[in-house]
Order: C-alpha cells, then structure tokens, then sequence
C-alpha cells in the first residue's frame, strides 16, 4: 500500500507543479495583455503631455513649493509662464524636469515675456545638483540584481534541496552629483549597494542559505527619452550558517568578482522601456569563471492610474545570458501594479507576481541545473 501511495503522492505533486508553472505564465501574459488593452488606442501625444504635466506639477509642489496655474505642456514640451524666481531656481527647476519621461525641452518666462511655443532654444544645464531626489537611468522591475528593497515569496522546481524559499533583498540606488553633460544631457554618479539574500522557509528555523553582496559605482546620461548607465561593481556570495551545517550542501564555492558593465535605454511610446547592454567580469574567484555576460529587456509602466492615480499598471521582461552558462538565457517575468502617491513622486512601491527560469542567480548555486519559480513579492524603488 506504501508504495502506491507514494507513486500517486509523487504523480499529484508534478500534476501541482506543472500547473502552478502554467497558472504563472497565463498570469504574466494576461496581465500584459490586459495593460496593453487598458491603455487607449488615442492620441498617444495628448496623454502623454498629460502625464507629463501631472508629474511637473507634482513635483514643482513638492521640491519649489510652486504651484503653477500656468503650467502648460505640447508635445513633450513644458512651458512655464509668469514664475517668479530667481535664475538659480529657474536652472534648477529646468534640472528636475527635464528628468521626467517623455520630456523633450523646459520653457520658463517671467511676468511680461513672451511665451514663444515655437522652437524653443535647447537647454543645457548648468546647475551642479548634489544629492538629487531621482534617478537619470531608471532601475530595472525585472532584473534579479538590481539594489533595492523587497521581500517576496518563491516556490522553486525541481530543486532537491529548496522548495519553499522566503527572498529578502536590503539595498538602493542613489545619485550623488548632477551636472551637464555633453549635447544638452544630463549626467549624475551614483552608488548602487545591495544584500540579497534567501531563506528556507521548509526549514523550522528559516535558515538563512545564500546572501550576495553587490556594490557598484555607477555613471549615467539622459537625453530626451535616451539613458545610458555605465559601472564598476563588485559581487561576492556567501553560505547561511545553517545551510552549512545541515547535510543539504556540497563543497562551498567561493564565489567572488568584480566587474564592468554598460546598459543602454529608451523610452518608447505607449510607456514602453527598451534596454541592453553587456559586461565583462574580471579578478574572478573561480578563476576559470568565464567572463562576459549579456542583458536585454522590456518593460511596460501604464501612462493611465487607477483610483485617483494611485494604482498604475506594470510588467517586466529581463533577460540575461552568460559565457559560463554557455550563453544560454536567464527570464526573469514579473508583471503587477505600482503604488505611488503624487507628493512622493521618488517613493514606488509595487506589486509584482514573478517567473523565473535559468541559471540560479543566487551566487553559490551558479553551477546548478536550470532553475525555476514562481513567486509573488513587495518591491520598494526609489
């Protein structure tokens, strides 16, 4: 009777899995498909310019404690009219808008002046920034390493070891200085830092099994809807204590890097997000660790809100392949809903379901076979 208990326990559990991993995929697809149906067929210029003028507005009240009546926005440009500042804060207000997505040129005139709404002259910014609230080059919602904080739950495949697995990740990416950059950009440093770690919730204590470390140095430029980020980083990987001492784990592999990356964006129409890039990993521990890597993506951030515009659509395709990996592809899918608050326009948190099928990118399992999930987290981004 044990036996074929057992085989009809074994045939219910692939049965499971194989429809939790179905139910993820129709999930992230519909929920693509329906952003994409959600979003009007319109002019995609009027929305947008609506969007635009939503997001000045805001940040005109929060950061210069302006209200502009007399804001105004055609065609990706944002004219202001009648502001009474001196020409210090005229550059800074220019430095902070010409950040928001889909502007192309700010326009300010005092009391008197002319609003001319025909070419206006491009602006170069002059203002050094230290410490600005945003970022040039926006994070990445799908890419497994990028510094933020999150906490989400993932239930793994075909892993002998893990199955119930608790993701918790302590980090950020700030901007340090601003400053102009060449043909009328916009270029910042920054520092990106981050924990990101895995807990075996199978386990009665939780252990603790896998912690990355990153650090990185990174360098942006902005331009219209264009941004680049290039940057030196490190990354090491360490074993849970627990982990360790229990009869689950190999020999520890002890997994270090540093390394060079450069990632290209763009904003297109409809709130579309296109990226790629690629990088090269050098003082590696292995050493015969293989060196370069690839990353490419899409992402999708709904120009229309919901409930007062405090609910925005979101979905998001990375995509890594790597040398060691014999460059075979890495999908991480997460798709869900943003939360935000128009007075803190840098604060975001979201909602996001999430597959992910590929080499582990928790550092000490590199070597495994293909893994994969499907989960369900709070990611909070600046």
């Amino acid at each position: 009777m044990t036996a074929p208990t057992s085989l009809i326990a074994k045939e219910l559990t692939l049965k499971l899995g194989f429809a939790i991993r179905s139910l993820s995929l129709f999930l992230a697809a519909g929920m693509l498909l329906c952003m994409l149906l959600a979003r009007p067929v319109a002019a995609a210029d009027s929305t947008s310019d609506e969007f635009i003028r939503g997001y000045a507005t805001a940040t005109l009240q929060r950061d210069f404690q302006i209200t502009a009546e007399s804001l105004k926005v055609q065609s990706g440009v944002i004219y202001i009219h009648g502001l009474e500042a001196s020409d210090v804060i005229d550059d800074r207000i220019k430095t902070s808008l010409s950040t928001i997505e889909g502007v192309r040129k700010v326009v300010v005139t005092r009391e008197g002046q002319a609003v001319a709404q025909a070419e206006p002259p491009e602006f170069t910014p002059e203002v050094n920034v230290f410490l600005p609230r945003d970022l040039l080059f926006n994070s990445l919602l799908a890419d497994p390493r990028w510094p933020h904080f999150s906490a989400s739950y993932q239930h793994h495949f075909n892993n002998d070891h893990l199955e119930q697995i608790g993701s918790a990740t302590f980090g950020e990416t700030f901007s340090i200085y601003r400053f102009g950059g060449p043909w009328g950009s916009l270029m910042e440093t920054g520092l990106h830092a981050g924990v990101f770690s895995i807990f075996n919730l199978d386990a009665e204590s939780h252990d603790l099994v896998n912690a990355d470390y990153f650090v990185a140095l990174p360098l942006s430029l902005k331009k219209n809807n264009f941004s680049a980020m290039a940057r030196i980083f490190h990354q090491s990987s360490h074993l849970g204590d627990e982990f360790l001492l229990s009869d689950r784990t190999q020999q520890r592999i002890n997994l270090s890097y540093e390394g060079i990356d450069t990632l290209l964006s763009y904003h297109l129409p409809f709130g579309f997000r296109l990226y790629g890039g690629g990088g090269y990993l050098f003082d590696r521990d292995p050493p015969d660790l293989k060196p370069w890597i690839a990353q490419s993506g899409l992402e999708f951030n709904s120009h229309n809100a919901w409930w007062n515009g405090a609910l925005r659509p979101i979905a998001a395709i990375d995509v890594q392949s790597r040398e060691e990996s014999d460059w075979q592809a890495d999908v991480s899918l997460r798709a869900g809903f943003q939360f935000e608050n128009p007075d803190f326009l840098s604060r975001k948190l979201k909602l996001m379901f999430e597959y992910y099928k590929g080499r582990s990118p928790n550092g000490q399992f590199y070597i495994r076979d293909v893994e994969e999930f499907f989960g369900i987290g709070l990611h909070f981004f600046l």
